[in-house]
């Protein structure tokens, strides 16, 4: 049917809001030079990241070691995009989880284009902050001192006493109130080369995948072993991740953007301080992905906050891939529970395909990038109206819709409104039970796979028009 007549109002087994175009194809990745952010713990660099973006990005809180990962963003001054990476505070004789803290601010020095060192002007150079200026001094790339929380005219004086670290210049700079920071980002312009000194070799756009799963399920863990090096604090205290943390990683020939997120505790509007940004950060890179991996700890029964996580990435219309992780911690009798858990609590999510890994010991972390494809595959897959039709037609004359109010419901026409996710509008004379609806999502995957994909399905009910 070309044209239908009356009127059209939607009702949805899923909030599905207005049909957009599909979207623009991955972005290209272009190299960017690179700021590491440094110092030791509470002197203000977060804050001072935040403002050198221009926004709220970094998680900030009054407490010193909120920070632990290094964590890039994407800057923007004068028309020059750099990447600023905000790292966790620097204790050169730091030992455990804060030892490791100091390892990923090293490393982010040692691949940076430019470096500054913040120090908090209220309190001067400590014994720290000099073991920090002797490594600097040291460094073959540009460093720019920041003196920081010099908040008005009366702090100017205590900055001259920063010129003993032998660093150069201090800039007195206020993070909180913006304080100078102009100047300084005239300097940093200055500082970095036009393009960065490393580069992937990536020749196109990485996809975007988010690694998400409650705390201390092994995300972190897993990140580390797809990269083959430290990239993430790990540490037996649930909740190390508080910033999301981007990764190039390849796979299987293919370069792909990971993101590790914080561990989700509570719902993002029952949380408090810095748990509250942290999940902000992370429904954030849940709808920056393009494919989200859920981590679920096989070795523990599925937890509410469990179902919680799958129930915001099926929300987001993301493409999915649920990990069992710590299968090597798993015996045959917790095994055979864990069918059980899976058939009674994801009975409505048979879709997203599932892999048996160990981030520990690396058991099948290989399958990822194959199951990441068919994904994204099935999250950009199209059919054809007239294949639609066509199919729908066959389904609907071997099993009707049920009666409803001593009518029964025609279906006139059907068309795949978008991609990404797939969202199929059903146009029809009357409204079609939710049990229906699902019966036609299960028969469409039968046939046209989707595999690792929602798919929604939207009705618009025909409205006859009033006579005169």
């Amino acid at each position: 049917m070309s044209e239908l007549d009356g009127t059209w109002t939607e009702e949805s087994d899923w909030a599905v809001g207005d049909m957009t175009e599909d979207s623009d194809d991955a972005e290209v990745a272009i190299a960017q030079p690179v700021l590491a952010v440094v110092g030791r713990p509470n002197v203000g660099k977060s804050t001072l990241v935040n403002r050198l973006l221009g926004r709220r990005e970094a998680v900030v809180q009054d407490i010193p070691g909120v920070t632990r990962d290094r964590v890039a963003y994407d800057a923007l001054w004068n028309g020059r995009k750099f990447t600023v990476v905000d790292t966790g505070g620097w204790e050169p004789s730091a030992k455990g989880l804060q030892g490791a803290v100091a390892a990923q601010a090293e490393l982010a020095m040692r691949t940076a284009d430019a470096i500054v060192v913040v120090v908090d002007s209220t309190v001067g150079a400590t014994a720290t902050d000099e073991a920090v200026a002797r490594v600097l001094r040291r460094s073959d790339r540009p460093v720019l001192l920041v003196a920081n929380k010099v908040d008005d005219e009366r702090r100017l004086p205590d900055v001259a006493s920063l010129w003993s670290l032998g660093l150069g210049e201090p800039y007195p700079v206020s993070s909180l109130h913006g304080r100078g920071s102009g100047d300084l980002l005239d300097a940093i312009l200055a500082a970095l080369p036009e393009t960065p000194r490393e580069t992937f070799g990536a020749t196109g756009g990485p996809r975007r995948v988010a690694l998400i799963g409650k705390p201390n399920v092994g995300k972190s863990s897993l990140l580390n072993r797809l990269v083959g090096e430290q990239r993430s604090v790990v540490d037996s205290v649930a909740g190390t991740t508080v910033d999301p943390v981007d990764s190039l990683v390849e796979l299987d020939g293919q370069v792909w953007r990971f993101v590790d997120t914080a561990g989700l505790r509570k719902k993002v509007n029952t949380a408090s301080g810095m748990e509250y940004y942290a999940s902000l950060r992370t429904k954030g890179a849940i709808d920056a992905a393009e494919v989200v991996i859920v981590l679920l700890d096989a070795s523990e029964p599925i937890s509410d906050q469990d179902l919680r996580v799958l129930s915001m990435v099926i929300d987001s219309g993301k493409a999915m891939v649920l990990a069992l992780n710590k299968w090597d911690l798993l015996d045959e009798d917790r095994r055979y529970l864990l069918d059980k858990e899976l058939d009674r609590e994801l009975t409505r999510l048979p879709w997203p395909e599932r892999i048996n890994i160990s981030a520990q010991t690396g058991r099948s972390v290989a399958k990822l990038a194959p199951a990441l494809r068919t994904a994204l595959t099935s999250w950009d897959q199209r059919v054809g109206t007239g294949a639609l039709n066509s199919w729908l037609s066959d389904l609907i004359a071997a099993t009707p819709p049920p009666v409803r109010s001593g009518k029964q419901p025609k279906v006139l026409f059907a068309t795949q409104a978008q991609t990404r996710p797939p969202t199929i509008v059903l146009f029809t004379t009357g409204f079609l039970e939710a049990g229906y609806r699902r019966f036609i999502e299960r028969k469409f995957r039968e046939t046209f796979g989707f595999t690792g994909s929602p798919v929604r399905i939207s009705v618009r009910v025909r409205e006859k028009k009033a006579r005169k």
